[in-house]
């Protein structure tokens, strides 16, 4: 059995499961949970399509010869900390994140410096901390909580460097 089916498996036993929860709860909670869903589905459909185009388009765009030079596996450190910059600096959710990161790997893009763009996306996202976070807690905490994990993106790299390539 592949990674995948086991991956698929799991995710469809634990929507079995969950819609078994709901549908022993009552024929109201199964039609509030039918529709929240239904448009939770419909408003990331186009997320996710704008995403994986707009990956594509930047593939097209952007020269391999950049990718690998910034973020190839041969650029050691260096490509981790620009990969960290990277992805503070890249604004939108995860689908642009994630895509992004999977168009660097196919483009020649080293694992470690990927997964150090990935990490810094999903903690420091410049214009999440700015727009969201600051407005409903405090600066102070925001920074202090960017601060402290500033290490994990490099720790993540320092990771796939030492196992290899995950």
């Amino acid at each position: 059995m592949t990674a995948a089916l086991i991956i698929d498996i799991s995710l469809w036993g634990s929507v079995a499961v969950l819609g078994f929860m709901v549908w022993q709860r009552g024929r109201t909670v199964l039609t509030a949970a039918a529709r929240e869903g239904s448009m939770d589905f419909i408003n990331i459909v186009p997320r996710i399509a704008l995403g994986v185009i707009g990956a594509g388009y930047i593939a097209a765009v952007l020269p391999q010869e950049v990718i690998t030079g910034w973020f190839g596996p041969d650029s050691g450190w260096l490509g981790v900390l620009t990969a960290t910059v990277a992805g503070a600096a890249t604004p939108g959710g995860p689908v642009i994140g994630f895509s992004l990161g999977a168009v660097a790997l196919k483009a020649g893009g080293g694992a470690p410096q990927v997964i150090a763009y990935v990490v810094a996306w999903a903690l420091f996202a410049f214009q999440r901390l700015i727009l969201w976070e600051i407005p409903f807690m405090p600066a102070r905490f925001v920074w202090f909580r960017a601060a402290v994990s500033l290490p994990f993106p490099l720790l993540a790299a320092a990771i796939a460097m030492a196992i290899g390539k995950p």
